[in-house]
């Protein structure tokens, strides 16, 4: 305990300046009162009596001071004093007292002549390096944040298609969600299909079966929908839209081979739209143009498909290559068309009465062809001699005609094809009617084709007739492949997307139940609609007029093309442009214009493979293939992200769960097997070609991929992996390593330090907890081992998963830098450093209390590592506490993110969940307050963190009179201590010879708890380590002993850095307090350090004026290089 105090004033020669005592105007006899914020007081030295050195004063303690004194703690001039503090507690506390003093306000006005001279010369620097002078050297290097911040919100993402319309693109307003990605997908969603295949689909697998098929095949699109949201929403995506989503989650092997089954598919997808186009055209627009006669016989059809369809392709490649201004253009019409089309359906189904229908023949329960039973254009459906029908089922033999006996028993009549939805067909349509090739339709009776009837050209089952519908429900990365042109892409493609999909799967759930209550069954199987002329059957539904459909739908599935064939080439080229599959980078090349022309006629030359198929049913398969290969892989990258729960996964869609990404990813598995399983071995061989070809050849390209996330956990395999190359920005974790001091019993001094290392583990990244014993290995050996366990203890205790490790060396410094260097293995070596605050370095003599500290910061910045100070470990909560309040981060440089990084990982522990987070950013005089606001809520939405931001002014203010006496103490602290060092006087001769001649005025002061103090350490332990030499000796002179010590002391002029620099600290210290003094936790950037050792005390001095009145201060360095992205 404190027991008693010696006062007195001496002359200003022997003015020593150590340690502000009292403010200007204080009683003698004020009780000094410490916070439980201060300084641990370490010892080194002899007998117990060592110097010590201070600057603290009362209005800087965090303990007991109130929001309103702390906003303003540095208003008062502080009188230098020295204190003396003897073994049995006895103190003596000297106040320093000028020759020309005078009482009362003299002494003020002297003190303030004397700094003015200085601050007038200060004056003239610029009002920026006066205000952050601590931090020049950092913003030298990373420059201002409101240049950071101003780039970052006029960045654009995208890369024009074409650089002759550079400028037209640039000028060009950005997108919405309606325009950008609704009306795409709609458009991409709703092709060919729904116009010449949805019928028959209805017709043969039945209202029950139909409904299955479209909710299975839409679910899997909305799953793959919301996993393509939360992806799309995790950064800002560039131009390349899914491809680039893809690859960039889940590496380069597999996103070179989805991208090739992503191409091929988009590819092959161009062929069907245009056999559709085709097929529309000669099959149910103008039969007459056929070139190998009766299009209703397959053969002739496909033929037809196979020369029309080249010749269109050739036309639209060579539309394509001109320039796609004439593509958007088109675009808009199709869609209008589809929209149109679409439209007219509905109003057709509910308008559909027999009155209005046209008539179809049938004989018996079989629906015959339009073209055997009319006659000079009459239907002329009757079984006399003189009808069509007759003479297709009867036959003369000799002089007897000889009949079919099913013409003998059955009848013939005519019924309206489509009855409308009062009439009772929707209870024949409800079950399935599935037919083999070959076989009368609905039925299992073998067909012939020269009587009439219309026979099946393929056999449908469930899984044939869900292949073929599968391609009806993709588009739905149209609006993420736009993703260079919206405005708000986080926010557009998540809403659209998943609002076409359910607009899409609400027009063909409804579809499905109106054909089937609308259209006569075997009319609905009647693929081709040989039984009305060969026409289309949703052109005879749909109102007023059935060329609506038949343009409409032709338009739209030629627009359909040319999309296709317009996206397929910039895709083929940006996989090569990638770089990642080596054998195409042949296809990166483009033209002046900036076409991709060599990618381009790769494409036609695949599609033009799809269209000497012909078949439309044999390619839709294909395309459901590649289709499913790319939305499952889309669903494992989200599953993946989120459930190793990467720093860099913060997606601004929340609707999503993992476990909807593992039924997205399984469901697409199983259609694929479903649809076609050699189909599907056949996708997946050609992925695993690509992707065994691209590890062969030994991808070089890094995006910070979920695979190279999950090989962390893996074995030797992994750690070979991972230790190719440094992580990418978005899987970088902090791996720590702890470096813990020890007490006398090998304890853990701050063991709360662990338990914040846990709550950072919510990003999962490595932890080893370290420490150094001074001495020799052969010697302790044993402490070591005892010194781990206890280590060791702590980190079961906290739960975090890690590991311990001593290291015993003759130097603590040589030691700690050794941890610095070797800690680790492979990968699995740290990449953040955490360091406790040196409380005791005012209190000790002995350099290295801070010493050690400085040197262990600067061997980290050399090896390019984050670090995290922490001062007020005691303070920080347990795991077990779960806290409300705010996380206030003060972002004054930029650090590559680690500011940002950080406390969002804080939140994902439960400690931490409930707490708001704050971000300030300091503004000068020169910047813009209100746009440096709007680009930082910009950024942290960008980069998918909520926060509250506020950018704080740091006004022109002159240097304050507190400021200068702080800055000259602190240097005639420090050239006092290293005249003590250099042995100029020894310490305890003055001690053992002053205690005789001193009078003593007793003054009671408190005993408070310092920050650092444990339970186990006393007051009076921590009193012994401090004394200062202000004793008379007998024979001695105070002149002399002061003089002995003060050699050139006096005579110091304040070095300006170190004023603007101490200026600095002040003012953040007031703002800080002023906004941050109820935060839970304090996090900002540390200062970068000295760079040689004569700044090292005014360094130390500069952060703990810094940090003044905080009781939870994390300090952060960064590495060097981004942490954080704002990127998918």
């Amino acid at each position: 305990m404190v027991k008693k105090f010696s006062i007195e004033e001496v002359p200003v020669e022997n003015n020593i300046p150590l340690e502000p005592l009292l403010p200007q105007g204080a009683s003698n006899d004020t009780p000094r009162k410490q916070s439980s914020g201060s300084e641990d007081k370490q010892s080194s030295g002899s007998e117990g009596k060592e110097v010590t050195v201070d600057n603290t004063s009362p209005e800087h303690s965090s303990g007991n001071v109130s929001p309103e004194q702390q906003k303003s703690p540095h208003k008062k001039e502080l009188l230098p004093t020295i204190t003396v503090t003897t073994a049995n507690g006895d103190h003596v506390i000297t106040r320093l007292k000028r020759a020309d003093d005078k009482e009362g306000d003299d002494t003020s006005q002297h003190n303030e002549q004397q700094y003015l001279a200085l601050a007038d010369e200060l004056s003239r620097a610029s009002s920026y390096s006066n205000q952050m002078a601590l931090y020049e050297d950092d913003i030298h290097h990373q420059g201002k944040i409101s240049a950071l911040l101003n780039r970052l919100a006029n960045y654009h993402a995208g890369i024009e298609p074409n650089t002759s319309e550079r400028k037209k693109t640039q000028a060009k307003a950005r997108l919405g969600t309606l325009l950008g990605v609704y009306l795409p997908c709609i458009q991409n969603i709703f092709g060919v299909l729904l116009f010449i295949r949805m019928t028959w689909i209805v017709g043969m697998a039945g209202a029950i079966e139909g409904f299955l098929i479209v909710i299975v095949c839409c679910s899997c699109t909305m799953l793959t929908a919301i996993s393509m949201s939360a992806i799309a929403t995790n950064g800002v995506v560039p131009a390349g839209g899914s491809y680039f989503m893809i690859s960039r989650a889940l590496g380069p092997e597999f996103g070179g081979a989805v991208g090739i089954l992503f191409y091929l598919g988009t590819t092959v997808a161009s062929s069907m739209y245009i056999i559709g186009a085709i097929e529309i055209l000669v099959t149910y627009m103008a039969q007459e143009i056929s070139l190998f006669g009766d299009v209703s016989v397959q053969s002739n059809a496909l033929n037809n498909y196979r020369v029309y369809g080249t010749a269109v392709l050739l036309l639209l490649g060579i539309i394509v290559f001109i320039g796609v201004a004439f593509v958007s253009k088109f675009a808009t019409l199709s869609l209008a068309c589809v929209i149109l089309s679409i439209l007219c359906i509905y109003i057709g189904i509910f308008a559909a009465s027999p009155d209005r229908s046209m008539q179809i023949c049938y004989l018996g329960d079989r629906l015959l062809t339009s073209d055997s039973v009319t006659v000079d254009g009459v239907m002329m459906c009757i079984k006399n001699s003189t009808g069509p029908i007759y003479k297709k089922f009867c036959h003369l033999d000799g002089n007897e005609t000889t009949c079919d006996q099913f013409f003998k028993e059955n009848v013939a009549y005519t019924k309206p094809g489509i009855p409308g939805l009062a009439s009772n067909v929707f209870q024949d349509n409800l079950h399935n009617k599935y037919t083999y090739s070959g076989n009368i339709i609905g039925q299992k009776i073998a067909g012939d084709r020269d009587r009439g009837e219309i026979i099946a050209d393929i056999t449908s089952s469930f899984m044939v007739l869900l292949a073929i519908y599968f391609p009806s429900v993709t588009g739905i990365m149209a609006g993420s492949n736009r993703s260079g042109d919206l405005e708000d892409a986080q926010k557009s493609i998540p809403i659209g997307t998943l609002s076409a999909i359910t607009t899409t799967s609400i027009v063909y759930i409804t579809c499905t139940f109106f054909f089937a209550g609308t259209i006569e069954g075997d009319l609905l199987r009647d693929k081709l609609g040989e039984s009305i002329d060969g026409g289309l059957v949703v052109a005879f539904l749909a109102w007023p007029t059935k060329w609506v459909i038949l343009i409409g739908s032709f338009l739209s599935t030629v627009g359909a093309g040319l999309q296709s064939l317009t996206g397929a080439p910039r895709l083929l080229q940006a996989i090569a442009m990638d770089g990642v599959i080596p054998v195409i980078n042949f296809f990166s090349v483009t033209t002046k214009r900036g076409e991709p022309f060599r990618a381009l006629l790769l494409t036609l030359a695949i599609s033009e493979i799809g269209i000497l198929i012909a078949n439309l049913d044999v390619v839709a398969p294909v395309i459901t293939m590649f289709f499913l290969m790319c939305y499952g892989f889309v669903n494992m990258a989200c599953a993946l992200q989120t459930l190793l729960r990467t720093p860099s996964w913060r997606p601004r869609f929340k609707f999503y769960h993992w476990t909807l990404s593992l039924v997205g990813l399984g469901l697409c598995v199983v259609l694929m097997f479903i649809s076609s399983w050699y189909y599907a071995i056949t996708a997946m061989a050609i992925a695993a070609f690509v992707y065994k070809y691209i590890e062969y050849k030994g991808a070089e390209k890094e995006w910070g991929d979920g695979i190279r996330g999950l090989a962390m956990s893996a074995a030797r395999y992994s750690l070979l992996r991972v230790q190719q190359g440094p992580p990418h920005t978005k899987n970088w974790r902090p791996q720590l390593l702890v470096l813990f001091k020890l007490d006398d019993q090998l304890q853990p001094k701050y063991p709360k330090m662990v338990e914040f290392a846990a709550q950072l583990k919510a990003g999962k990244g490595l932890t080893l907890v370290t420490s150094v014993l001074e001495g020799k290995w052969t010697e302790r050996y044993a402490d070591a081992q005892a010194a781990k366990q206890n280590l060791q203890k702590v980190i079961d205790q906290t739960g975090v998963k890690g590991f311990a490790d001593v290291v015993v060396t003759e130097s603590v410094t040589s030691g700690l830098c050794h941890l610095v260097q070797n800690s680790g293995l492979g990968g699995l070596r740290h990449n953040t450093v955490m360091l406790g605050w040196p409380y005791g370095w005012r209190h000790n003599i002995d350099e290295r209390s801070y010493k050690v500290f400085l040197d262990t910061v600067n061997n980290i910045g050399a090896g390019q590592m984050a670090l995290l100070v922490i001062k007020g470990a005691t303070h920080f909560p347990s795991s077990s506490e779960k806290l409300k309040g705010t996380i206030d981060i003060w972002w004054i440089v930029h650090d590559g993110g680690l500011l940002m990084l950080l406390p969002f990982l804080l939140k994902q522990h439960k400690t931490w969940k409930n707490c708001k987070l704050r971000i300030f950013t300091v503004a000068q005089l020169e910047d813009n307050t209100i746009q440096m606001k709007s680009d930082l809520q910009k950024f942290m939405y960008q980069l998918r963190i909520q926060a509250d931001v506020e950018v704080v002014e740091m006004a022109e203010s002159d240097i304050t009179a507190y400021t200068y006496e702080r800055t000259l103490m602190m240097e005639q602290r420090t050239e006092m201590l290293k005249n003590m060092r250099v042995g100029k006087i020894q310490p305890q001769t003055i001690v053992d010879n002053s205690r005789a001649s001193l009078p003593e005025v007793k003054v009671k002061l408190d005993t408070v708890t310092e920050e650092s103090t444990t339970d186990e350490e006393k007051l009076s332990e921590r009193n012994q380590y401090t004394f200062s030499p202000n004793f008379r000796q007998e024979g001695v002179s105070m002149e002399e002993m002061a003089s002995s010590i003060n050699k050139n002391v006096l005579d110091i002029k304040p070095d300006q850095k170190n004023v603007r620099r101490m200026h600095t600290a002040v003012r953040l210290n007031e703002v800080i307090i002023q906004k941050s003094h109820e935060a839970k936790l304090v996090i900002l950037n540390l200062p970068a350090p000295p760079k040689n050792e004569s700044g090292e005390l005014n360094y130390m001095e500069f952060l703990e004026v810094l940090t003044e009145g905080l009781d939870n201060v994390l300090m952060v360095r960064g590495s060097g290089s981004e942490v954080i992205t704002i990127y998918s």
